[in-house]
Formats: structure tokens, C-alpha cells, sequence
């Protein structure tokens, strides 16, 4: 048996956040790890990780794909992420064009009309945020072309900077036909300097016009998998030792719509074949990372998967209730389990096979939806006993977990979830002392310290590794855990949330603190837990923090408007604004923002805007205005003690998918709750105040 002296150094750094929260120590305090007293044995699955397709972390994160955009379905308006190319003699013209199409899967071209001789013109994409090119690296690319008759060629195919000054790798397709096929390239850069500055670019010299479809461009990818993955993050991750992975994702799962769930089925064959769909977090997903990617993703950490199965409910609130409606979604489950665990015989497994996969992979937990506390039809504890029976009936040996208190069936495991500061976190090491050890266990399915943006700061890593101090003593309740979100695009306009755990852009991948404190845990489980006795260092009383700040309104894909605004202080006004005029005082962020009619409106979908007003050292206030609806997925953003962009509280009221209210502070761009939540619906076109 080992013994488990890193459970010793989790602890002292615990008791080293709690001391320092003050300046002077009246006496030094004392920690004693009773070897002698072994105590609950550490599950062995207990590191994790969580995925979701949140902050482009499959598409321009870890799925290895560099054209955004390559099926030309993003708009249907526009060829978004494309750009024409004209050089020299040569003229064009771009368009999209669905008049041909490749198959069902492929309804959109993009069509190019070249006129003139003597130069190049040609279509460009930017990416995920650049191109990324690394030295004496090989480069597939792959894209389906037709041409029309009096086109010559060839098709030049190049990798350069994006003013076209260098040309990194380059590659040229002699002669194409008037009917649709699939082309190869590869692309072979020299003994380049990494940048990311750079654009792919089809293009040709001759006249005529050329249809493009399904456009690809690989760089290397972990173990060298076809449609793989980015190894560097795959080496982070992997240098974590996380012993399983909870996929396909969390609302990923769920969609906004149930038409936007993640649709298993749709996600398996070759990429060409895969329709894609609307991700709930602002863009498209191209579902490149399917079903069997994410198990190939397990294979190649040495993970085990926890399945979480679509349950019927959406999360705009759409959703279907127990009983023969809801069969054919629980055979879908039934189904994806046979695809996972199956022999090569059944139809599921068989499919499988045809895939490139026959071994089967391993699975012990299946989880039933997500987040199932914001159905406020009440429905999930029907829906859930549904999806346990038949589940229960033909894989009794698995475990079945729900995502929210159910009374109709017992659970094996039920999720919990928490995002607060690290302060919070710390001070709530002992959540689950006192939990009853009959059951159900606990799986602590997302969580983290949210203080810092985009990754964490020291701060949260401290609260992080108190949090799991107390995880780990209580693992034999608390059997599996898994921070949230994992990854994150820095790049501006990538993200969606505040704190995340591993952070990229298109050349570099980097660890936070958080991280390095969870691959310490990970990396140092021991096999039982030791107790440990704590006296603490006596501090002198600290200068209690007084809060203050500005005002601010917002909205979450969402239009409203606000107007009689009013900050006082007893019988003193300290700022009043009725909006007849421009306003000019009010710092208008991210949206559509305008005065009009004597209020403050909002106008576009967009997330997270926000206009802020007011005196950071405004200490002891009273806000009032008045707030309406206008349109949109939510309610209201009433935002005081505003410090910064990403320093604030904000009262949430009609926030997720208009289901809840919440206050919610932002420290160093990182949210977590604080406070108590309430079931709120705002109505549109209703003046609140």
C-alpha cells in the first residue's frame, strides 16, 4: 500500500489559503497526517475530464481541422470565412451556388468565375483565427471540384501569409471534369518560423469557372488518426492522467432545440457525410468530432468514456414527456450503447466495425441528459425512469446517473455542479462530510473556481485544490469528478465563457494554474486517504473589504431596452438619466446599442453585450430603473459594483433561456453565483420596474 503523503501537501495548501487571508500571525499553527489511521480508499476513477463545444474547443481547438467553414453551411447567404482573390491580369467572381449539389450532406458549392489571363484569382479562408504553419511539416488537403468546359486549368493549392507576400507549401491538381470529385494534395512546408498569420487559397490562372466543395486541410494529428486530433493538446490533457471522459458534452448534448441536440447517428461515417448542426453556444458545430472520435479520444488517453444519452429535453425548454413519444429517443440510447459495447454481430457494433473500429470499448456509467433542474415542466423524473428501465433491462451491470432529483427510480449516481469563487470553494471543503454513504454516490460533473479570464488565476488553482482536498476525502461517496469548461480558443471572439482550464490559439496551447494543480492531484492519487489534523495560525482581524462601483445594463441574445435610471445615497442623487438625450456617459460594449424614445436599447442577438455608466467609487447606493423585454432567448442584466469589464456583479434576472434568476459576480472575468436562485420568466413587451 502506498502511502498518500501528497494528501498532506493538498491539505497544508488549503490551510495556506486560509491564512492568507490576513497580514500578521499571532502564533504558527501545525498540521499532523496520521499514517498510522488509514481511512477511505481514493477511487481510482476518480480525475476526469469533462468535454463540451463551448469556446471553439472541437472546431478551431481540438479537431485538427483548419478551414472554418469547409462545407460553405455556416450562412446561406454568404461564403463567411472566405474571401475572393484577384491578382495581375486575372478577374473573379465568388458565389455560392446550390444548384449542383454534391449529395444531401453537401447542398452548397462555392462557385468562381475567373476572367483574363496573366495573373491569379482564386478563394481564401482565414481559418480559426490564422492559419497555423509550423516548419517541415506535411499538410493534407483535400476538397471536391467540377469545372465548366473552356476551363484549362491546373488548380494551384497553397499554404501563404495573408498578404500573399510568402509562400509556405504549395501543390497544383492538372485537370478537372464537369462532375463532381473528391481531390488529394499534400502540402510540405521548408524550414519556416511558426506563424499563424496565414491563409489557404485555391486559385487558378486560366479562365473559365470552377466549382469547390467540402474543403480540408490536416495538419499532423495525434497517433496520426485521419480525421484526428491536435497533439498538443492531446499531450496536455494526457499529462493529467485522467482516468475517463464525459462526452459528447453538457447543453452540447441537449442543443437549444431538440432538432440541435447532439444526433449521434448523424455524426458517424466520413466527414463529407455528416450534416452538422447548431451548436447552443453562437455558431455551427461540422460534428467532425463524432461519436467515434470522442471514443477514439478515450482510446488514446487511456480513458474509459461516461456516456451522457439525449433525455428529451432541450434548452430553450422544448422537451418530451414520458411515454411513447419519448421510445424512440430511448431506443436512440439503447442504440448508442450497442454502438459503443457491441459485439461485431449486432447491428450497432457491426456498424461500428464498418467505421474502422470492431474492438469494442469499455463503458460502466451512462448518464441521462444534463442539467435536468432547469425543466420546469417537471418531466424528468418520468423521462429519466424511462430511460432507466429499458437500460436497467437489457445493461443491468451499468451505472445510471441523473442529472437532477428524481423520486420515481433510485439513481446509482446523481450530478452535482458548482461554478463560485475561490473563496467560496474553499470555505465548502467539507460539502460532502455528512452525505449519507447508503447512496446514491455523487459525481461532481462540473465545477470550478471561476476567478480569472480566459483560464484561471493562482487564486482560483488554490480554491480548485481545496475543493478537491475535500473530494478526495470523500471519495468513496464522491467516486468521479471533472472540472468545466476544459479548453478554450483565447483569440478575441472565440470564447463564450470566462474561466477555462487549457488555453490555445491556432500556434501555441498552454496550462493554467488550475491545471498544473490538477494534474499534481492526478498524478499523486494515492490509495486511501489519510486524516489530518489542522491548527490553524491564528491571524489579526483584517480591514473588512467594502464593496463599490458603477451601473451598468446588459443582455444574453437578447433585445430590451431600459430608461429612468436613478442612483442614490439616502436623499443625495448621485446620478440620474432619462435618455433624452444621447447619453453620451454610457460606455457601450459588444451589440447594437442606441437611444431611442427616451431609453437605452439593445437591438442585435448578440452575447454578452453590455453598457456601463456610473463612478467606480460609487461605495453605498440605491439602483432603480425600468427594464423591457423587446425579443430574444432571456430577460434583463442589471449590473452594479462595476469596477471593469471584468470586474462586476449583475443581477441575472430571466437568465438561462429565461428560466432563473441569479446574482452573479465576475472577478478577474471569472462568474460564479452568489446568493439564492429563483424560477423567473420575463414577459416581452412588459415594463418592469
Amino acid at each position: 500500500m502506498r502511502t498518500t503523503w501528497n494528501l498532506a501537501v493538498h491539505s497544508l495548501a488549503a490551510l495556506l489559503l486560509i491564512a492568507g487571508a490576513g497580514s500578521c500571525f499571532a502564533q504558527v499553527g501545525s498540521l499532523t497526517v496520521k499514517a498510522d489511521k488509514p481511512g477511505v480508499r481514493i477511487s481510482p476513477m476518480l480525475y476526469g475530464l469533462m468535454t463540451e463545444e463551448i469556446n471553439h474547443a472541437y472546431d478551431g481547438g481540438l479537431y485538427a481541422e483548419l478551414i472554418q467553414n469547409r462545407a460553405f453551411k455556416d450562412s446561406s447567404t454568404q461564403a463567411v470565412h472566405w474571401f475572393l482573390l484577384q491578382e495581375g491580369a486575372s478577374t473573379g467572381a465568388m458565389a455560392l451556388d446550390s444548384s449542383l449539389p454534391i449529395g444531401p450532406t453537401l447542398p452548397a458549392s462555392l462557385k468562381l468565375t475567373i476572367a483574363g489571363n496573366g495573373g491569379r484569382a482564386g478563394i481564401a479562408n482565414d481559418g480559426y483565427w490564422g492559419i497555423p504553419v509550423q516548419p517541415n511539416t506535411r499538410y493534407r488537403a483535400s476538397f471536391y471540384a467540377r469545372a465548366s468546359d473552356d476551363f484549362q486549368g491546373p488548380i494551384t493549392v497553397d499554404i501563404e501569409s495573408s498578404d500573399g507576400k510568402t509562400e509556405f507549401a504549395k501543390a497544383s491538381v492538372a485537370h478537372m471534369t464537369s462532375a463532381w470529385k473528391q481531390y488529394f494534395v499534400t502540402l510540405k512546408t521548408g524550414n519556416v518560423a511558426p506563424s499563424a498569420a496565414n491563409r489557404f487559397v485555391l486559385s487558378a490562372g486560366s479562365p473559365g469557372t470552377v466549382w469547390f466543395g467540402m474543403v480540408s486541410l490536416f495538419p499532423p494529428t495525434f497517433n496520426n488518426r485521419p480525421n484526428g486530433t491536435r497533439p498538443d493538446l492531446m499531450n496536455l490533457m494526457g499529462a493529467m492522467k485522467p482516468a475517463f471522459l464525459r462526452l459528447p458534452g453538457g447543453n452540447y448534448l441537449e442543443g437549444n432545440t431538440i432538432a440541435q441536440r447532439f444526433n449521434w447517428k448523424e455524426t458517424l461515417g466520413n466527414p463529407p457525410s455528416r450534416p452538422g448542426h447548431q451548436g447552443p453556444w453562437g455558431y455551427p458545430s461540422t460534428d467532425g468530432m463524432g461519436l467515434l472520435e470522442f471514443l477514439e479520444w478515450c482510446q488514446d488517453l487511456h480513458m474509459e468514456p461516461i456516456l451522457a444519452v439525449f433525455a428529451g429535453y432541450a434548452l430553450q425548454g422544448e422537451h418530451i414527456a414520458a411515454g411513447p413519444l419519448l421510445t424512440p429517443f430511448v431506443q436512440d440510447a439503447l442504440d448508442e450503447i450497442e454502438y459503443m459495447t457491441g459485439d461485431v454481430k449486432t447491428r450497432w457494433g457491426g456498424e461500428r466495425a464498418k467505421n474502422g473500429h470492431p474492438a469494442a470499448f469499455p463503458l460502466r456509467y451512462v448518464e441521462i441528459g444534463n442539467e435536468d433542474w432547469f425543466d420546469r415542466s417537471g418531466s424528468y423524473d418520468g423521462r429519466f425512469a424511462q430511460f432507466f428501465d429499458a437500460i436497467k433491462k437489457q445493461y443491468p451491470k451499468l451505472e445510471i446517473i441523473a442529472t437532477a432529483a428524481v423520486k420515481s427510480r433510485r439513481p446509482d449516481v446523481i450530478d452535482d455542479h458548482y461554478y463560485r469563487s475561490a473563496r467560496d470553494m474553499e470555505r465548502d471543503i467539507h460539502h460532502y462530510d455528512r452525505t449519507d454513504r447508503n447512496g446514491p454516490k455523487i459525481f461532481v460533473g462540473e465545477w470550478a473556481s471561476t476567478e480569472g479570464s480566459p483560464t484561471p488565476t493562482l487564486k482560483a488553482a488554490l480554491g480548485d485544490a481545496a475543493w478537491l482536498t475535500g473530494l478526495e476525502r470523500n471519495s468513496d461517496i464522491v467516486p468521479i469528478e471533472c472540472y468545466a469548461p476544459l479548453l478554450v480558443n483565447v483569440n478575441p471572439g472565440a470564447r463564450q465563457w470566462g474561466t477555462n482550464l487549457i488555453g490555445y490559439d491556432a500556434i501555441k496551447s498552454f496550462g493554467s494554474p488550475s491545471y498544473y494543480a490538477q494534474t499534481m492531484f492526478a498524478n499523486n492519487r494515492g490509495d486511501v486517504v489519510l486524516p489530518v489534523e489542522i491548527v490553524p495560525q491564528v491571524i489579526s482581524a483584517s480591514t473588512p473589504f467594502i464593496p463599490k462601483g458603477g451601473i451598468g445594463v446588459g443582455t444574453w441574445a437578447t433585445q430590451a431596452e431600459y430608461k429612468d435610471i436613478r442612483v442614490t445615497h439616502g436623499d443625495q442623487v448621485l446620478y440620474k438619466q432619462d435618455f433624452s438625450g444621447e447619453a453620451a456617459d454610457w460606455k457601450r460594449g459588444l451589440g447594437t446599442w442606441s437611444v431611442q424614445k427616451g431609453a437605452l436599447r439593445q437591438t442585435s442577438r448578440t452575447l454578452d453585450s453590455r453598457a456601463l455608466a456610473g463612478d467606480a467609487n460609487w461605495a453605498d447606493y440605491t439602483y432603480r430603473l425600468k427594464a423591457r423585454k423587446l425579443g430574444g432567448a432571456e430577460g434583463f442584466l442589471i449590473l452594479f459594483h462595476v469596477q471593469d469589464s471584468n470586474n462586476y456583479i449583475w443581477w441575472n434576472v430571466g437568465g438561462w433561456n429565461n428560466t432563473r434568476t441569479a446574482m452573479e459576480r465576475t472577478f478577474e472575468g471569472g462568474k460564479g453565483e452568489i446568493g439564492n436562485v429563483t424560477d423567473t420568466t420575463v414577459e416581452t413587451g412588459r415594463w418592469y420596474d
